[in-house]
């Protein structure tokens, strides 16, 4: 095992969380022949095979188990050097670790960019995530904050709510409900309704939202996609619920507008979020403040759809 590289260990470590290569591939921006290179050369230096294929599926072989065991042992103490390197460092010479949930991907990058001028020798590592990917970036230890709506239950962390989050129902310019003002409920459940795929926080903002009444919807497709649900509804295919924070392109070029529903929009909040024992270095420090203080105003400003309801008051920590 003397000649293992970190790289291998890292390949390695994500092919066996999420038991497949191409899902391993996508996410560490490789290609699949590469992924599996990086794997055999793994096992070339373990003398074990660490997978085992059966029928379409892989599986961990003991030895594969060993592995990961010790990889994310390994790995987590590379990631404290680095992080005890970036406390020396300070916020100029720091590298930023972020990690958000997918619904902010539509506005994160230009806070990023507000941060980084005004400390523009930061370095940054950015990763998007839906909730499962997000929440294991908490667990392993491999972001410093997080970004999300639903702050978690079975991880004991701080979480800070920062800006409203509004959602609404959308539907296409010519929708026959379009013009109609303070739509009833019952009058919703006629349509055919595009939704987030059960589990997203998309999903469960949609049960906050209606509560029992969420299986009167008539659910015509479950999709894991926005951008793909948004692009069905400008296809006349059906409404959705969505956040506003993701259709600010759509509202302004005229390709969806919002329906009038009673109720709406139905608020939630964006949250920071960080681990309660993590020891977060000075530039992780300096963007939760920088969230804290300015990232409602800032977040408003970059968006095509406002509201007159004002978002409920109050933070919560855990």
């Amino acid at each position: 095992m003397k000649h293992a590289t970190l790289r291998q260990l890292k390949v390695f470590e994500a092919v066996a969380r999420h038991l497949s290569f191409s899902r391993a591939a996508e996410e560490l921006h490789l290609t699949q022949p590469a992924v599996s290179t990086q794997v055999k050369q793994l096992e070339t230096h373990a003398g074990l095979p660490l997978f085992e294929q059966l029928g379409k599926k892989i599986f961990l072989t003991p030895a594969g188990a060993e592995m990961l065991h010790y990889s994310r042992a390994i790995i987590a103490l590379f990631r404290e050097t680095e992080e005890a390197m970036d406390h020396l460092k300070g916020i100029t010479g720091g590298k930023l670790n972020v990690a958000v949930i997918s619904a902010g991907d539509y506005f994160f990058p230009r806070l990023l960019a507000a941060f980084t001028a005004r400390y523009p020798g930061v370095t940054l590592n950015l990763t998007v995530h839906n909730r499962e990917e997000l929440l294991h970036q908490l667990t392993e230890n491999l972001t410093d904050l997080a970004v999300m709506v639903r702050p978690p239950h079975e991880i004991d962390t701080i979480n800070e709510a920062f800006a409203p989050h509004p959602y609404i129902i959308v539907a296409p310019p010519g929708h026959a409900l379009a013009d109609e003002k303070q739509i009833p409920f019952s009058r919703l459940t006629q349509e055919p309704f595009i939704s987030r795929e059960r589990g997203s926080d998309t999903w469960n903002s949609l049960q906050d939202a209606f509560g029992h009444r969420t299986q009167q919807l008539k659910i015509a497709m479950e999709i894991s996609s926005t951008e793909t649900i948004k692009q069905a509804v400008i296809a006349g295919m059906g409404i959705s619920f969505l956040s506003a924070h993701t259709v600010g392109m759509e509202l302004q070029t005229g390709q969806l507008t919002v329906l009038d529903v009673q109720g709406f929009p139905a608020w939630q909040s964006w949250y920071v979020v960080h681990r309660r024992s993590k020891r977060l270095p000075p530039v992780a420090l300096a963007f939760r403040q920088f969230l804290l203080s300015e990232g409602a105003a800032l977040i408003d400003g970059m968006m095509a759809y406002k509201s007159t309801v004002p978002p409920p008051s109050g933070s919560g920590t855990k």
